[in-house]
């Protein structure tokens, strides 16, 4: 059997439009990504692609899936052979192993590290709103930082108490075993065999990962204390690794597909500054170096990145440093300097949300002009210097993948640097050569079971289209025949809201802090599901709150349960696109669901409630029919006349909504 890391890599690796483009010629239209389908016989495209979610959809035919159900399907492979065929594109190694019960229990230990780190936010949480010392020191300290209490909520930052074992105490006696809370780095063991807390006395920044778990902390002290350090942060754990991940990802990924660029900063606060400002695709590294996999990360989203650093020279300096990876994995970077002394932080709390976005927008540059400039002026006069920095910017110049953009660089960059064309693109082309070499020279030294396997894309095309798939979900119910095939329609509504915004935050009324997936689940109390799969994904849902995680759409995507996974990507996906031309030439406003979900939500929940309340209406009438009792036939007409009032007033609400 695949081992759990291996497929975790596998899945993390693959690329829908890569592994589909190998076997259908997909083209843009709109936003979309369409083919013919594979399944089935067709001359009109059916087949969707979804880059963002990693899955694929036919409506004609109902195939749909994942990259690895997409080559069990085409291939007719089993699952373990359909993941090592995508192991060998990826050039992953597969490491197989025996499912011991030692192998089962790490898998449950991985799942453990996640229930105490979301324990532990809580915990943090908790002290910082409800604590004597998290109001007066933790609290008093993001507000003096000029931090709005919705974005402290939304981040979930929170703060440790100033006390040896506070956190450790609370975990293990509610249950938590020692063991987790040293793997998840949040407690450590002293030379007498004691645990303490590692973040004691600190404000807390949790970090989530891709799917919004937490998966580690920062921590930040507010002591004067030079011996003390500024930052403490989790140790790599089996859940947690800081290369992987950047800091606010996920709540900037929806924002960063929107606006098509994403915002890179340095640190927590900056995240949460420029979040505030109203600008949301933003994301940290966290204080580490930037690494390949963020910037992997980044490009699932969008192909362009800008960088906002601080504006002293070691923000510069830092701006520079890393950003050749960026142009290697062939996305465009510019870059955005502060004035002196001031790092987006600062610069959008001294000058305001307003003038911060206008700065930002006015004041990006293109990485290669940018860093010829900066290094322009450390140089002088000095023609070896000058020598030495065009060389470095050719070699910068060098890493862009695509030609076309080499080339306009080149063009520029020669009238900047005041060097004939022709010798930069001599230059250029040298460093292209010697990487060429030095590539086939380690390719070669490769085991040929490890060599990059050629793509088959179809003529015309050297790799699959990269645009995203559009994600605005069908919302359009048509009346039903029966009452039966009603109910499954609000029973899948219900469904397909829980994996379209579950994650969102309920902003109406006066519930703070509360998921839409947790608020749905709450007004469930009551309702009893019929269709079997939507009750087995209300289950599951339901557990997984009760466990203290909020679940993602992947995961039922993704389920194991064939027909739990083809509803999901049925639910979370859709053939159809609004035009722009509904409005643009027609003058024709189609409301988006999204721009009131109160409404949407609402609506869905009563009108699945309308439908139970309209059967149990139904039977009560039946029954009084039936009964001859004079005291029975009673007690069932105030049990009508009660329901009744209650399909009143969902009435008089649906009534309300429709009316908007």
């Amino acid at each position: 059997m695949i081992n759990h890391e291996t497929i975790n890599k596998i899945m993390e690796t693959v690329r829908i439009e890569e592994v589909v483009g190998d076997f259908v010629h997909l083209k843009k239209r709109g936003t979309s990504l369409i083919g013919n389908c594979p399944f089935h016989n067709e001359k009109t495209p059916s087949f969707h692609v979804s880059v963002a979610k990693g899955i694929y959809k036919c409506f004609g035919c109902g195939k749909g899936g994942d990259s690895v159900h997409f080559i069990m399907d085409h291939e007719k492979y089993s699952y373990p052979e359909a993941l090592k065929f995508l192991a060998q594109k990826y050039n992953i190694e597969v490491e197989e192993t025996v499912q011991s019960p030692q192998n089962i229990e790490a898998q449950n230990a991985r799942e453990t590290l996640y229930v105490v780190s979301q324990f532990a936010a809580g915990f943090f949480a908790n002290e910082l709103w409800t604590g004597a010392d998290g109001r007066a020191i933790g609290l008093s300290y993001f507000k003096e930082r000029g931090f709005r209490e919705d974005i402290i909520k939304k981040f979930e930052l929170g703060y440790s108490p100033d006390v040896w074992d506070a956190m450790t105490v609370k975990a293990v006696n509610s249950g938590h075993r020692e063991e987790y809370l040293e793997k998840a780095g949040l407690s450590i063991r002293n030379d007498k065999g004691k645990l303490y807390d590692r973040f004691r006395g600190r404000v807390m920044f949790p970090i989530h990962n891709f799917t919004g778990r937490i998966i580690g902390f920062g921590g930040r002290t507010l002591k004067t204390d030079k011996n003390v350090p500024k930052y403490v942060n989790s140790p790599e754990s089996d859940i947690y690794h800081k290369s992987n991940v950047l800091y606010g990802l996920f709540h900037a990924k929806k924002a960063i597909r929107e606006a098509d660029n994403c915002y890179l900063v340095e640190g927590y606060a900056d995240v949460l500054s420029v979040h505030q400002a109203g600008v949301e695709n933003v994301v940290a590294s966290s204080g580490t170096s930037l690494t390949v996999e963020q910037i992997r990360l980044i490009g699932r989203f969008t192909q362009n990145v800008t960088i906002l650093y601080d504006g002293d020279a070691a923000g510069i300096k830092a701006s520079l440093r890393g950003l050749d990876m960026i142009l290697e994995e062939d996305l465009n970077v510019k870059v955005v300097n502060f004035p002196d002394g001031d790092d987006p932080d600062s610069y959008m709390h001294k000058v305001g949300a307003g003038a911060f976005k206008l700065y930002i927008e006015n004041n990006r540059k293109d990485f290669i002009l940018y860093k010829a400039n900066i290094l322009l002026k450390e140089a002088g006069t000095d023609p070896i210097k000058r020598a030495g920095i065009i060389r470095d910017i050719v070699e910068s110049i060098a890493k862009i993948p695509d030609d076309i953009k080499a080339s306009v660089f080149i063009r520029e960059c020669s009238h900047l640097l005041q060097v004939e064309e022709r010798v930069l693109l001599s230059e250029l082309n040298k460093m292209r050569v010697a990487k060429f070499k030095k590539a086939s020279t380690n390719a070669q030294n490769q085991h040929p079971a490890q060599r990059q396997q050629p793509s088959s894309y179809p003529p015309g095309m050297d790799g699959p289209p990269d645009n995203l798939f559009d994600d605005t979900p069908a919302a359009v119910m048509l009346e039903p025949e029966s009452t039966q095939e009603n109910d499954l329609l609000q029973e899948q509504e219900i469904v397909r809201l829980l994996l379209a915004f579950g994650h969102e935050l309920v902003s109406w009324d006066k519930i703070d802090n509360m998921y839409i997936g947790s608020f749905i689940m709450q007004n469930l109390s009551d309702v009893t599901f019929e269709d079997e799969i939507c009750k087995s994904i209300i289950a599951q849902y339901k557990e997984e709150i009760e466990n203290g995680h909020l679940p993602v759409a992947n995961q039922f995507i993704k389920s194991e349960d064939r027909k739990i996974a083809d509803l999901a990507i049925t639910l979370s996906t859709s053939p159809y696109s609004l035009s722009e031309n509904w409005y643009n030439k027609h003058q024709i406003y189609v409301r988006d669901e999204t721009v009131n979900l109160k409404a949407t939500i609402l609506g869905g929940l009563f009108h699945l409630k309308k439908r139970k309340v309209d059967r149990i209406l139904l039977n009560l009438l039946q029954e009084i029919k039936v009964e001859n009792d004079p005291v029975n036939q009673e007690i069932l007409m105030q049990r009508y006349a009660f329901i009744k009032n209650v399909e009143r007033e969902i009435s008089k609400y649906l009534g309300s909504v429709i009316l908007k």
